[in-house]
């Protein structure tokens, strides 16, 4: 997978969970987009469903329009977990995708927020000496990328004074929102309010030094997540991002995004 689809899929998953009430079973389903300079690049759908305090969500991510005359990727990406007062804790995490009829398979298990256990089929290559490898210590209090988006505050004001530590499988990232503004939106199935968030990132670990994309994307980027409540939940999701790389900007919207109980 090229980096530009790579951080695409990326970008869809963290956008993709859907939260409900933590009280109740309910399930949600929603559609989003990804485009690259004006382009639609990928699509996704993701469905997700919550129980008293556990979660499971599935979706499908696939390279889709300008998208496919570069990088022809298809797959899909799951996790399930659990709330511990306001923290989300993935228990397991796995994506399954095809790029030019080659299958990669990563999985990733959690305890506590703890990974203690990362297997990627088939086996990546070595990375030579450049490469900066991850920690013991990077892996303890993380998310994968789709546990990731449920956020869980005691209002508006709580939802961007954060910093989620990410791990998919390989790359390692602290992602802290800051404050910015609030605002409304309506899309089919959602429409209120909205607190939108500019994004920092940080690489930690996972990555060969001196990438310049990287370098870009924590020093120069402007990342901005708007986020939603569902209902009363007191859980929070992003609906809408757009994120500054060197040759252009990536865009997700969410085009639908309701309740299917």
């Amino acid at each position: 997978m090229t980096k530009p689809m790579r951080f695409a899929w990326l970008l869809a998953a963290l956008l993709g969970a859907a939260p409900a009430n933590a009280a109740e079973t309910q399930t949600f389903s929603g559609d989003y987009t990804v485009s690259f300079l004006g382009f639609t690049v990928a699509r996704s759908n993701f469905s997700s469903r919550f129980d008293g305090a556990t979660f499971q969500v599935e979706g499908t991510v696939e390279s889709a329009g300008f998208g496919r005359f570069f990088d022809d990727t298809d797959g899909t990406v799951s996790t399930s977990g659990r709330f511990a007062d306001d923290k989300t804790q993935p228990t397991a995490f796995r994506v399954d995708y095809t790029q030019k009829k080659k299958p990669t398979i990563t999985t990733i298990d959690f305890n506590r927020g703890r990974v203690t256990r990362t297997e990627t089929i088939p086996t990546p290559k070595p990375k030579g000496p450049t490469w900066i490898p991850v920690a013991p210590g990077d892996l303890a209090a993380v998310n994968d990328p789709l546990s990731a988006t449920l956020v869980k505050a005691d209002g508006p004001d709580a939802v961007c004074r954060r910093t989620v530590r990410v791990y998919d499988g390989e790359f390692r990232l602290d992602l802290t929102l800051h404050p910015v503004s609030t605002g409304s939106a309506s899309i089919r199935g959602y429409e209120g309010a909205t607190v939108t968030c500019r994004a920092t990132v940080k690489p930690v670990s996972g990555y060969r030094k001196g990438r310049k994309a990287l370098e870009f994307l924590e020093r120069k980027s402007r990342i901005m997540v708007a986020f939603a409540q569902l209902g009363t939940t007191g859980v929070y999701a992003p609906i809408h991002a757009t994120v500054g790389t060197q040759i252009g900007t990536v865009t997700i919207k969410a085009r639908r995004f309701e309740a299917t109980n």
